[in-house]
């Protein structure tokens, strides 16, 4: 289960890596790069019970495999756009790509859960999730500073089709090595109360997306979609406020994330081999602050260590907002490559401590569309922030608010 991710790094240092910035280039607006953040979450929130549902009583090892290839071969169409399409033409066709991909990227995802659950007994997940973020993030970063360099010797928009075509090419070779995992049980549902903090997971997050976690979604698996149940909100006073922070988070994290490539490209005039570097410095930080993270989840526990990820990943937008050059670009990726560790590594364990065990897929369901409401919203209120005030003011009121939601989940009990 190594071989898998370390080709979906490749994927996420090349075409996830670079959409947003091509788009950027082509003239998106800040509406689109929104909409390009927004259209994933709401896939995902009509169409996770389904894909719940389609998977249930499927070999979990075969339906995560050609979910997965339903889901990858459109990064080759993205190769191919130039040719047959105007630059305005790109970027409608960019955002319904990644509508439609994400329709099967949604049972992607929780297949993926459901099967390294099948697969990892509980016992190796921790060494196994360890291994997993480490190859990942090495294979990112290699990557896009090769797909920077790229960018900046081949003409635009040839570089772009080489580096998309470097993604599919990672994104194909992770789907083979996918079909070659087949657990014991194909049947097993996975049980148990630690998440497999494996934030990594395909889909899981990208530089400009921020943090989308999928924890909790494998639950899903354990119990027949569309019960009654699932529709009922948490009777729990206590979990109901972590559900409301779960939005904040997201929303949070979400406000800036279409400006980023507007600012960098529009305002700092940063060329491609730098973006990159930013890109490579931020996985460096997250692989490196990754190894401590069990250290500091025993010393300050999960909520903790969640928020004070928040705080950090707060400099973020604060910094890129105050840079005049790459220089402090380069600083503001260490500071959110550091809160990705943190905040990513630690609430997917702070919400299922906090998760009922006679009620976690329901609970966890509930979770999940949190989450994914969070996302949706910040993305689309971005675009309306910079149209008010611009893409620096946008900038500094998401790391205020990001600031706020950390400083309150710190003192959230």
């Amino acid at each position: 289960m190594i071989f898998d991710i370390a080709w979906f790094g490749v994927l996420n240092g090349s075409a996830i890596a670079f959409v947003a910035v091509y788009a950027t280039r082509l003239g998106a607006s800040a509406f689109q790069l929104g909409l390009l953040n927004a259209s994933p979450a709401l896939v995902n929130l009509v169409f996770a019970l389904p894909a719940g549902r389609w998977l249930h009583n499927r070999p979990i090892s075969r339906a995560t495999f050609y979910s997965s290839i339903l889901h990858r071969w459109f990064y080759v169409v993205w190769v191919f756009l130039p040719f047959f399409f105007a630059p305005g033409a790109q970027v409608w066709l960019i955002v319904l790509l990644t509508v439609l991909m994400s329709i099967p990227g949604t049972a992607l995802s929780i297949g993926f859960n459901g099967l390294f659950a099948a697969a990892v007994p509980p016992e190796w997940r921790a060494q196994v999730v360890g291994m997993r973020n480490a190859a990942y993030a090495l294979t990112s970063v290699i990557v896009t500073l090769i797909c920077g360099r790229l960018l900046d010797t081949i003409p635009f928009p040839l570089g772009y089709q080489v580096v998309f075509a470097i993604g599919f090419v990672g994104a194909a070779m992770s789907s083979l090595h996918l079909w070659f995992i087949r657990p014991l049980d194909e049947h097993r549902k996975p049980t148990g109360r630690k998440s497999i903090g494996d934030w990594a997971t395909p889909g899981a997050m990208s530089l400009w997306q921020g943090l989308r976690m999928t924890v909790g979604l494998r639950f899903l698996l354990s119990q027949k979609p569309f019960s009654s149940r699932w529709f009922r909100p948490p009777r729990e006073l206590r979990y109901r406020r972590v559900l409301l922070l779960v939005f904040a988070l997201h929303l949070a994290l979400y406000l800036g994330s279409p400006l980023f490539p507007l600012y960098l490209v529009h305002i700092l005039n940063l060329s491609d081999q730098a973006i990159g570097l930013g890109n490579s410095i931020f996985y460096a930080a997250l692989f490196l602050v990754s190894t401590r993270l069990d250290w500091a989840t025993q010393r300050f526990g999960n909520r903790r260590t969640m928020a004070l990820g928040v705080v950090i990943i707060s400099l973020y937008p604060a910094l890129v907002a105050m840079a005049g050059d790459v220089t402090l670009y380069l600083v503001a990726s260490i500071a959110g490559g550091v809160g990705w560790a943190l905040a990513g590594g630690a609430v997917g364990n702070y919400v299922l401590e906090k998760t009922p065990d006679d009620s976690r897929p329901a609970y966890l369901a509930w979770y999940n569309m949190s989450l994914q409401a969070g996302v949706l919203l910040g993305s689309l209120i971005a675009p309306v922030l910079a149209g008010w005030w611009g893409l620096t003011a946008g900038l500094l009121f998401a790391a205020v608010c990001r600031l706020i939601v950390g400083l309150a989940s710190w003192r959230n009990r």
